[in-house]
């Protein structure tokens, strides 16, 4: 009960920030002729400013004491609060009794400073230490970037210059040094490694027993989600990232090179040396007008059960995006879910070996998807007969499907089609102009490309 009532300090703590300060205001005010007549207002600001400062302290140490909070910053911020609250009632004791312009000035002065103090340690708590300064730091990542560009990526350490930096970026303003929800930190390797309430954080070489992971693929709206829904989410590039560590071993000082890259993860750690492996940005204009309601948080959850990662495109948006890479079954069940979120589904990634023919009558009806990936699946023409009235559908990659112009030939009617992805399918280049005359306005991509070498290229091997 103790704990409960401290979790009160957020909405008392602002009475006092504003009363007293304004009670300061007030009094620097009074002493010229002008504003005399604020003089009658000033006690009683005072007094009530006092009692909900004391107040503050009271729930605010109650709130310390939960054990979600540690470190220098906290005991600091504690002792400003505890001040502010010993000030203002000195102030208010003496406000009548002293007659000093001077004296009762200086005093509102420091009074005044020691809110904007304390109050800049209490948003620190919350939202970081370097909250404030972190735009203006050289070199800081911008744009809601959490990992910074990595050029030289093979001689880049994992944890240091990619998790480390997520961390940083995702997490350490609820799990780190100076705030600790669920009593977890993720600032340092034996903080990681020890874990939180809930147990192990992370379980080396197995990604999806890590409960870092399990908070991350629960639905958005369910309590145990990281990051809370209202904070930047990790995107799916990020996600991707920080299973394949684990996977790896979760090796807090190997290089990029040491660890195994499988062909799933090469794309992610391509995006990493650009700079390019955070957020997917989306403009208004790539979005459905019209306003759809929340998806049921049932549903949500028995997909993320099923393996299927589902988040909201963009935030504050409740259109979804939908990556059965990861799915453990793709029957009748599982793609009946589908059927509940289909007026919020827009984006669907299917790229799993178990989705057929069969699989895409479950999204036939999905009227406002845009983008759909059915990279090396086992559709075939017959299947792209289910995709014909998806009319609003502006991207389709068929990536290592066995489709052919007469499967494509049933794509005529989408008017929306913008780009088309047909590398490893059994269109061939002679093709091509048949399905341009199919569709005029699609941008068609075939792959396989073939670089041409220039003069200075060489294989041999130099030491910098």
């Amino acid at each position: 009960m103790l704990e409960f009532f401290g979790r009160f300090h957020p909405v008392f703590v602002h009475l006092p920030i504003g009363i007293l300060l304004l009670a300061c205001i007030f009094i620097l005010l009074s002493f010229t002729t002008k504003f005399v007549n604020l003089k009658p207002a000033i006690p009683i600001m005072l007094l009530l400013g006092t009692l909900s400062a004391i107040v503050s302290c009271i729930t605010g140490y109650l709130l310390a004491g939960g054990g979600d909070y540690d470190g220098k910053l906290v005991n600091n911020h504690q002792w400003m609060g505890i001040s502010v609250a010993i000030l203002s009632m000195i102030l208010w004791t003496i406000y009548k009794r002293v007659s000093s312009n001077s004296v009762l000035g200086a005093v509102a002065a420091i009074l005044a400073l020691l809110i904007s103090v304390t109050g800049h340690m209490g948003g620190s708590l919350t939202h970081g230490a370097d909250y404030l300064t972190a735009p203006l730091k050289a070199g800081g990542v911008k744009g809601g970037v959490a990992i910074p560009a990595i050029p030289n990526l093979k001689e880049a350490f994992v944890y240091q210059n990619a998790i480390q930096p997520l961390f940083q970026n995702r997490c350490y303003s609820c799990h780190g040094g100076e705030k600790q929800k669920g009593k977890l930190r993720l600032d340092q390797q034996e903080y990681i490694l020890k874990g939180g309430k809930t147990g192990k954080t992370i379980v080396p070489g197995k990604a999806d027993e890590s409960e870092l992971v399990k908070r991350l693929m629960v639905p958005l709206n369910d309590e145990k989600h990281m990051a809370p829904k209202e904070k930047s989410q990790l995107t799916e590039t990020e996600i991707k990232l920080l299973k394949w560590w684990i996977n790896s071993g979760a090796d807090f000082k190997k290089k990029f090179k040491d660890l195994p890259q499988p062909e799933d993860i090469k794309p992610v750690l391509a995006s990493l040396q650009k700079g390019e492996g955070a957020v997917e940005k989306v403009k208004t204009s790539e979005l459905p007008v019209e306003e759809v309601k929340m998806a049921d948080n049932n549903v949500l959850k028995k997909l993320a059960d099923a393996g299927v990662t589902v988040f909201p495109v963009t935030q504050n948006s409740n259109y979804l995006s939908a990556n059965f890479i990861n799915a453990t079954s793709m029957d009748k069940d599982v793609l009946g879910l589908i059927k509940s979120i289909e007026k919020q589904l827009i984006w669907l990634k299917l790229e799993n070996k178990k989705v057929t023919d069969q699989t895409l009558t479950a999204i036939k009806d999905c009227k406002k998807l845009m983008r759909l990936n059915l990279n090396y699946t086992a559709v075939t023409d017959a299947g792209l007969a289910q995709l014909k009235d998806l009319d609003q559908l502006q991207s389709l990659s068929l990536v290592g499907a066995k489709v052919s112009l007469k499967g494509i030939n049933q794509l005529k009617n989408l008017k929306n089609l913008k780009f088309l992805y047909l590398y490893q399918t059994n269109v061939n280049k002679t093709d091509l102009a048949s399905i341009k005359k199919i569709l005029p306005k699609v941008s068609l991509d075939i792959g396989n490309y073939n670089i041409p070498k220039l003069a200075q290229d060489t294989i041999i091997v130099k030491a910098l």
